[in-house]
C-alpha cells in the first residue's frame, strides 16, 4: 500500500500536465471514490448474505472484487509505463509486493467460506487474469487517447486501499512497540519507493 500509494503520487504531476487542475482532481476523486463505493458494496453484501453451510455468497463478490481491482491496476500501471518508463517500473514493482499478500488472503477468504482448495486457487487465478486484460486495454486507448485519466484514477485507487487498509491497520495496535514496527515498515516502504525512483530515473 505504501509503495503503490506513494508510486503513483509520484506520477499524478506528470498525468496532470496535459489536463487541466479541475479534471485531474476530478479523476483522482474518482478513483478514490469508485473504491470506498465497491468497498461499501461488498460489506452490504456480506451484512446480508445467507449463513448457511457450503460456499457462501459473499465469497462470489470478492472474486469480482478484486478482478476490478486488478483489472485497474492493469489500467494504471500501463497508463503509467507509456507515460514514464521508469515510474511504471517502480508501480508494478509496487503492485508485485502487493498482490502477493493479497492473492494468499483472498485464497484464505474462499477457502473459509466452503470453496475447496483448488477451485479456490483456479478462481483466484483467474480474477487475477483481469490484471494483464486492463495493461492491454489501456495499450490500445493510448493509440488514440491521452492515457494520464487512467494514472489519476488508479492513483485515487491506491491511495484509498493505503488510507483504509494501512493506516487504521498501524493505528489498530495500542502498544507502542507493535505501533513502532509498523511504523518503521510505512516508512521503509517510502524509502523503498524513493530508492527505485531514484534507481530508474538516475
Amino acid at each position: 500500500g505504501t509503495l503503490l500509494g506513494g508510486a503513483f503520487f509520484h506520477m499524478i504531476p506528470e498525468a496532470a500536465q496535459s489536463m487541466g487542475r479541475l479534471a485531474s482532481g476530478s479523476w483522482l476523486l474518482a478513483g478514490f471514490a469508485a473504491f470506498l463505493g465497491l468497498e461499501q458494496l461488498l460489506r452490504w453484501h456480506h451484512s446480508h448474505s445467507s449463513t448457511d453451510s457450503g460456499e457462501n455468497p459473499v465469497s462470489y463478490l470478492i472474486l469480482i472484487g478484486d478482478a476490478v481491482h486488478n483489472f485497474v491496476g492493469g489500467l494504471a500501471i500501463a497508463g503509467a509505463f507509456l507515460i514514464s518508463p521508469s515510474a511504471g517500473a517502480v508501480a508494478w514493482l509496487a503492485a508485485a509486493a502487493h498482490e502477493g499478500p493479497q492473492e494468499l488472503g483472498d485464497f484464505g477468504v474462499l477457502v473459509h467460506a466452503g470453496w475447496s482448495r483448488r477451485k479456490a486457487l483456479a478462481w483466484n487465478f483467474i480474477s487475477a487474469l483481469a490484471f494483464p486484460v486492463g495493461a492491454v486495454c489501456a495499450w490500445g486507448i493510448s493509440r488514440d487517447f491521452d492515457v494520464g485519466w487512467l494514472v489519476l484514477f488508479g492513483a485515487g485507487n491506491f491511495i484509498y486501499i493505503a488510507a483504509s487498509d494501512l493506516i487504521p491497520e498501524i493505528k489498530s495496535h495500542g502498544r507502542w512497540p507493535w505501533g513502532a514496527v509498523h511504523f518503521l515498515a510505512f516508512v521503509s516502504g517510502l524509502v523503498l519507493m524513493g530508492g527505485l525512483l531514484m534507481f530508474f530515473q538516475g
